[in-house]
């Protein structure tokens, strides 16, 4: 199977927004509004300062994506990519979609003399992704997620 990795563009839209509903659904048990996601994959496709999506094609067709979002380390004076709102659609799992997303951002980091590393976090009893993440080299040593959201 040949995966293309490739930025999310503007015709993306409806299947990226329908992936982090589905993922939602699936991870956490939520029903989100389909009008605010479109609205907010909108705004990032709109406004690269608010991340950048990346898909993955098989055959011209998207099975997966994730999001990625800058933040400045002061400690390393450049920027560490957090990998947020992956989806790879299920009868691609374990396929290398993740893999292939994965590897093309650690690929960019390695030639960015700005980028400095890579991040996530995933829900704890998400163990099929962190064994994933795991075999990719990632590791979980440093730093527990603390979380405030406004209801």
């Amino acid at each position: 199977m040949s995966i293309l990795i490739r930025p999310g563009l503007l015709f993306d839209i409806d299947t990226i927004a329908q992936f982090q509903i589905k993922m939602a659904l699936e991870t956490e048990n939520l029903n989100l509004d389909p009008s605010i996601v479109h609205m907010g994959v909108s705004a990032v496709l709109d406004d690269p300062t608010k991340g950048k999506y990346w898909v993955a094609e098989v055959d011209g067709h998207i099975v997966g994506c994730l999001l990625t979002i800058s933040e400045w380390s002061d400690w390393r004076n450049g920027t560490v990519l957090w990998i947020h709102s992956v989806y790879v659609e299920p009868k691609f799992r374990r396929g290398g979609v993740f893999k292939a997303l994965y590897l093309h951002l650690k690929e960019n980091v390695l030639s960015s003399p700005e980028l400095r590393g890579l991040r996530l976090y995933v829900d704890k009893t998400n163990l099929v992704a962190q064994k994933v993440y795991t075999e990719l080299e990632m590791d979980r040593e440093h730093y527990h997620l603390y979380e405030w959201m406004k209801s």
